[in-house]
């Protein structure tokens, strides 16, 4: 019986580094096929078919590669004869990447994301187990129709809900309230759970940039927004506190915002739970509401972010964008 085909696209990130002396911390040393020798096994769950897409450390990676590499997935996705794309990726930066892929590539095959928290020459290198345990679900028939992933540690995350919690222990990644989908068990893949009622992928030709998070803490005021604002972003994601509410002294930024036309989408700062219009204080989420701005439900300001792209760049109105957010 012949082994599945999976394409792996090798991006970079610490599953490539190795400490380098003269620059006295982790950089990008190894190639694909340096790290698939280091996955020893790999070859006995699937064909894989390596490909050097780049060299990048997670916080390298922009919007514009981001969507170059949605692209060349989209190419590997139509091949019939690949099973499914195996991804590695900066950790900083792969829940990002991830949620970009999950809300906008539509396909039967899966699309699996993985990377190290530990470099090649640190003790306790895990990106060979990281990139072993990633093919095996790539390849896994259970897999079909998953849609996009995040496999670390031996847990099965879904692109849409996966966060990096932690800045370096190797169980770093969550899904904050959810857990993961599934885990990979020695040579078995089990899926625990799927994600449900997700809503329509959008797939505009590119997406609208620049598009800023702007943070709120205790005292903060609209400096931050008006600056965006001024610099001619098309959209703002405001990190509000707990249920979607500011300080009073960010109000006006927001007020400045609508009326410019241009979209602004309350996400809680929060690691859990959903943004609401229950406070009717002045900078409560009910005033927000009110002056016309959007909420973003459980999606994190990183992830409202790129809904907002996405749907800017698909051109999507006002009434088409507080669907998109209210869905």
């Amino acid at each position: 019986m012949s082994r599945p085909v999976v394409a792996a696209l090798f991006t970079g990130g610490t599953i490539s580094m190795r400490v380098d002396a003269v620059e006295g911390g982790a950089v990008p040393s190894l190639g694909a096929d340096e790290i698939l020798a280091a996955a020893r096994g790999v070859e006995e769950i699937a064909d894989v078919r390596a490909e050097q897409w780049g060299r990048f450390p997670g916080p390298h990676m922009t919007v514009e590669r981001q969507w170059a590499l949605r692209a060349r997935i989209l190419e590997v996705l139509a091949d019939p004869a690949v099973a499914g794309v195996v991804l590695t990726h900066g950790t900083d930066t792969l829940e990002e990447t991830a949620y970009l892929v999950a809300r906008s590539v539509e396909s039967d095959k899966p699309v699996v994301f993985t990377g190290a928290m530990r470099a090649a020459s640190d003790l306790g290198y895990d990106g060979p187990q990281n990139l072993i345990d990633a093919v095996r679900v790539a390849a896994d028939p259970a897999a079909r129709g998953v849609g996009t992933m995040v496999v670390m540690g031996g847990r099965i995350f879904a692109g849409l809900e996966d966060t990096k919690s932690h800045t370096h222990q190797l169980d770093a990644f969550e899904a904050p309230g959810l857990g993961p989908i599934g885990v990979v068990d020695d040579d078995r893949v089990i899926f625990r759970r799927r994600v449900v009622g997700t809503p329509p992928v959008l797939k505009p030709d590119a997406p609208a940039t620049p598009v800023d998070i702007v943070a709120t803490w205790a005292g903060s005021d609209a400096r931050l927004l008006d600056a965006s604002l001024a610099s001619g972003a098309r959209g703002v994601v405001v990190a509000a506190m707990g249920r979607g509410n500011v300080p009073p002294e960010v109000v006006p930024g927001i007020e400045r915002w609508i009326a410019s036309g241009r979209p602004v989408v309350i996400a809680s700062r929060a690691g859990r739970g959903m943004v609401g219009r229950t406070y009717a204080y002045p900078g409560g989420g009910r005033k927000l509401s009110e002056l016309g701005a959007l909420f973003a439900g459980a999606r994190r300001p990183a992830q409202a972010r790129i809904d907002l792209m996405l749907g800017l760049g698909a051109g999507l109105d006002a009434a088409g964008l507080r669907a998109l957010f209210d869905g």
